[in-house]
């Protein structure tokens, strides 16, 4: 049985498998393997049964929404959808099961997809790896006493471990992307308001955050992106207009390193490896340095974030009294926060897009590691050490954050193996809008690495 959704996808289609057999499959893998990674927080067995069944009945009838119509998912638990718990990672959300899904979920749906449960987050999503006061940590399947990254690593863990062939995740500052690196696997973030977002939880990344995906391939990327992009009246963000790609042999600065932030002698091979690839093939590969502010990116990020948080506090009544201690934290600093210094801060990221905007008319592509550490213990928040030298909190994330300031596409590629058997990614970058000709790019990209073959659990 074929383990993408690509793959499946035709399958159905032919008749060789039907929807139900599919969940059987994964609901079987999940109660075998689950228990080491603890990837899933919630599954939906009689909703995704009940979806399962509609779907054989549409295609026996010739009925069928779409590629997806029964294929198996995962939604990351900071996203709503009817009838299943959205925690947010946070005891002070236990109990909430919302009554309707947000826009991407409810796209999803429609589509005929099989929504099969939620996956783990760290608390609020504001971490570089996965664990919470009320789920506990979740393992990487490639090594579940290490972490698949944060703050999708649940829905990364659940496709890495085979018990489903596609994940929904959000990325605000890598969120997708460096998880995806740690598992394997291709992360696809797309440029702010590709994909409509509206009913969910507030934001607290202003509009850094977006709704991206975790598969096994380029394929299945853009399966899913088929479907959930799109704008919609209620997101203003999504009514953007799309670029028109480029012309002629691609123009890609590759920066190996962000100052001096360190990077893991393996990843940095790995990349520089697939930088000369991309050069055998034709493209225009210029190596450079780091082209912004490193220090004023990260002044935004810590005033926003920590805003936002300490916003999250006032949300709801008692929410901080049960709240954990790392979001406190971080909402105690938030309070500090005053209304100049967060619009000091969106003053800095207007300058910022502007400086990348005149990037992109430089280059059509920019070539980083993906994350700058392989995956460390599950159950710290960041690695402590990187080649050799000390690590703080954002060192192992140094390539991802800028892509979210700037609202720009991404995907993160896996292209190696470690020497411990760890997988590493690459990580592509366009210009704002230039979705479409960056998933083009990475599919043919992809050709040039092929990915290793993932971790499968043992169940059938």
């Amino acid at each position: 049985m074929p383990e993408d959704i690509t793959g499946l996808a035709a399958a159905l289609r032919a008749g060789a498998l039907t929807a139900e057999a599919l969940l059987d499959r994964a609901l079987a893998r999940i109660a075998a393997g689950d228990g080491a990674l603890n990837s899933f927080v919630a599954l939906d067995d009689a909703g995704a049964r009940a979806a399962a069944r509609d779907s054989d009945r549409r295609r026996a009838a010739g009925a069928a929404r779409s590629a997806l119509d029964g294929v198996p998912l995962s939604i990351k638990d900071n996203l709503l959808a009817a009838g299943l718990p959205a925690t947010w990672g946070s005891r002070a959300l236990a109990g909430f099961v919302p009554a309707e899904d947000e826009l991407p979920v409810a796209r999803l749906r429609a589509a005929g997809a099989v929504i099969l449960g939620k996956t783990n987050v760290p608390e609020l999503t504001v971490e570089g790896y996965t664990a919470n006061d009320l789920f506990g940590v979740t393992g990487n399947p490639w090594n579940p006493a290490l972490t698949p990254g944060g703050s999708s690593g649940g829905a990364a863990a659940s496709v890495a471990a085979g018990f489903v062939p596609g994940a929904i995740g959000t990325d605000a500052g890598g969120s997708i992307r460096r998880p995806a690196s740690h598992t394997g696997l291709v992360g696809w973030k797309p440029s702010t308001g590709r994909i409509a977002r509206f009913g969910g939880f507030p934001t607290i990344l202003s509009d850094f955050e977006v709704i991206g995906t975790l598969t096994r391939s380029l394929a299945d990327a853009r399966l899913l992106d088929d479907v959930l992009r799109g704008p919609d009246a209620r997101d203003r963000r999504s009514l953007l207009v799309p670029g028109t790609g480029w012309a002629g042999k691609p123009r890609v600065l590759y920066v190996p390193q962000f100052g001096s932030s360190p990077v893991d002698p393996e990843v940095a091979a790995a990349t520089r490896g697939f930088a000369e690839a991309l050069t055998e093939t034709g493209a225009d590969v210029t190596e450079g340095a780091v082209f912004f502010d490193l220090s004023a990116a990260g002044r935004v990020w810590s005033a926003i974030t920590r805003a936002g948080v300490a916003h999250i506090m006032t949300w709801q009544p008692g929410f901080e009294a049960v709240a954990g201690a790392s979001v406190r934290a971080m909402a105690a600093e938030g309070r500090l926060v005053t209304g100049t210094d967060y619009v000091a801060s969106l003053e800095t990221v207007a300058v910022l897009r502007a400086q990348f905007a005149s990037l992109f008319a430089s280059y059509d592509l920019v070539l980083t590691p993906a994350a700058a550490a392989l995956p460390w213990d599950a159950a710290a928040p960041y690695p402590t050490r990187i080649d050799g030298q000390e690590a703080g909190p954002r060192d192992h994330a140094i390539f991802t954050g800028w892509v979210n300031i700037g609202g720009l596409p991404a995907v993160s590629l896996p292209v190696a193996l470690s020497q411990t058997n760890l997988p590493i990614g690459v990580q592509l970058v366009a210009g704002f809008g230039q979705d479409e000709a960056l998933l083009d790019f990475a599919a043919e990209a992809a050709r040039l690495m092929p990915a290793p073959a993932l971790p499968l659990s043992s169940s059938p």
